[in-house]
């Protein structure tokens, strides 16, 4: 390549500070089983998260997924959660229908960090709930904030959306930062014998709106 074709690919490749504490990369194309996405790497107060997005037909309204990181079910495929396959019905939702998926980052265990998340398993395999596993540690049952997701949400245009959640509480945060919550549809996925009583106590103790019967 060139030293000007560099300076070029140079210029292509910059960093934008869309405000204080906020950057963003220039979109590139993620391709994908479901399809092909834009994809963007935001970072906010030092920590990364992605976007993923689909153009929504005229008129419409984006269909978006907020997902906080699981890296055992993200990435691993555990069945003590339903995170990763969440995340995946939704992708394949979003790429149908128009819309974004937004992957917040250092949100592990609702916010309390993949090392708490473990000793808090520990604690389930002898009786407790998810609830009261944190509780017993001394954390907050949900500690995650919104802020990050309304500003990516605002940085990508999507400002009233149609929220792919079972969770009614999720909503609240992003109204709060700034986002017009259109409706919430549901992304439930099958439950498994290994995630029913977990399942069982979003529905049961975090008011998400799951039919387990």
């Amino acid at each position: 390549m060139s030293a000007q074709g560099m300076d070029r690919a140079l210029d292509e490749a910059a960093v934008h500070e869309i405000e204080p504490g906020v950057e963003c990369t220039d979109p590139v194309t993620l391709p994908t089983r479901w399809g092909p996405f834009t994809v963007r790497c935001w970072r906010i107060d030092g920590i990364e998260h992605m976007s993923l997005v689909v153009p929504v037909p005229d008129g419409g309204v984006p269909l978006v997924r907020v997902h906080s990181e699981c890296l055992t079910g993200d990435v691993f495929g555990s069945h003590r959660c339903d995170c990763g396959e969440q995340l995946h019905a939704a992708m394949g939702m979003v790429a149908d229908r128009g819309g974004a998926i937004v992957y917040l980052r250092d949100q592990e265990g609702r916010g309390v960090g993949l090392f708490n998340k473990l000793r808090a398993y520990r604690l389930q395999e002898q009786g407790a709930d998810t609830v009261a596993a944190n509780e017993l540690l001394g954390l907050p049952a949900e500690a995650r904030s919104y802020e990050s997701a309304a500003t990516i949400l605002r940085g990508i245009g999507m400002t009233s959306i149609r929220l792919l959640t079972n969770n009614p509480a999720k909503a609240v945060g992003l109204r709060a930062a700034g986002i017009e919550v259109v409706a919430l549809e549901p992304d439930q996925v099958r439950a498994r014998p290994e995630n029913i009583g977990y399942l069982r106590t979003k529905r049961d103790r975090m008011n998400h709106l799951l039919d387990l019967d």
